[in-house]
């Protein structure tokens, strides 16, 4: 067993890969269990998506992805507020309205150029093996700002998320907290889908902590627990990526999603053992009480 890991990280290339995902893995987890807890998982999916047509343009015009993908973060960011203030439509409306015109117009853009097919797929599916110095440097700034903002930011994102009327009320100010939460999620896919591509992040960002808060409760024991589970979902998924020879950002993306069925069948199973066991316990007083009326 201890060589299916060593074989798989023999490399410079894999161990590369191993310290990328990682990275990214710690980010969307700790983020990502606001998500969860907050039922925000709709927008951190158009949020993964929406970042297509500033990297497309990053490609037509030669400069930095990096830079591409966070202006279009922050068109999606501000293009959701707009439509939350300025008319009566739903949240999940606009999310949806941008979360379509953003990827439809980011496609259409790559389609405009000679390696279509390539590009598209490289920034839908990532390129964990392809990691570089600048993504894990970029990576590991991005941590740290995710983690100052999560342990600064507990307090208020934590009264949001249970009622933003007695958040107001304490003068924690639920939407500059709204808004803070949004940006660390912006930053969070902006740094993490060079690793894992646009597509696959938004598995990290709702499997790992989903699969935590079957197990706990209190939010900062979920997000330890979640990184735990995105630890074991990027060594355990790049390693069968190796030997399997399949594609490892969806390889580890798919290892994150099978964790979170595995713990619910084991959480229900569990359960019902034990709602089982009590009820052959509660059954013996009234056996016996049967028993002593008849003699």
């Amino acid at each position: 067993m201890i060589d299916f890991f060593l074989d798989a990280f023999g490399s410079q290339i894999t161990r590369r890969a191993l310290l990328g995902g990682l990275l990214a893995a710690t980010m969307t987890s700790l983020i990502g269990t606001w998500v969860v807890i907050r039922g925000l998982a709709f927008f951190g999916d158009a949020m993964a998506h929406g970042v297509l047509p500033g990297i497309a343009l990053a490609v037509v015009w030669g400069f930095n992805l990096t830079l591409g993908a966070a202006a279009s973060a922050i068109v999606m960011v501000l293009g959701i507020n707009l439509v939350h203030r300025t008319t009566k439509l739903s949240d999940d409306t606009g999310i949806g309205l941008l979360f379509v015109g953003m990827l439809a117009l980011g496609v259409v853009i790559i389609s405009r150029q000679n390696s279509f097919a390539g590009d598209l797929n490289g920034f839908l599916f990532g390129d964990v093996l392809g990691v570089r110095r600048g993504e894990l440097v970029l990576g590991t700034i991005a941590l740290v700002i995710t983690v100052v903002g999560v342990v600064v930011g507990h307090r208020p994102f934590l009264a949001l998320s249970i009622d933003a009327d007695k958040a107001a009320t304490l003068g924690l100010r639920p939407g500059f907290a709204h808004i803070a939460m949004l940006i660390l999620l912006s930053l969070t896919v902006v740094a993490s889908f060079r690793v894992v591509g646009t597509l696959l992040v938004f598995g990290f960002l709702v499997a790992p902590p989903a699969t935590a808060v079957l197990l706990v409760r209190r939010v900062p024991v979920a997000m330890v627990v979640a990184v735990v589970f995105g630890w074991l979902a990027v060594v355990l998924g790049l390693a069968v990526s190796y030997h399997a020879d399949t594609a490892a950002s969806a390889t580890v993306a798919g290892v994150a999603v099978g964790q979170f069925f595995v713990v619910l069948a084991a959480t229900e199973l569990l359960g019902f053992m034990q709602g089982h066991r009590r009820r052959n316990n509660s059954g013996h007083p009234d056996d016996a009480a049967t028993s002593a009326a008849a003699v």
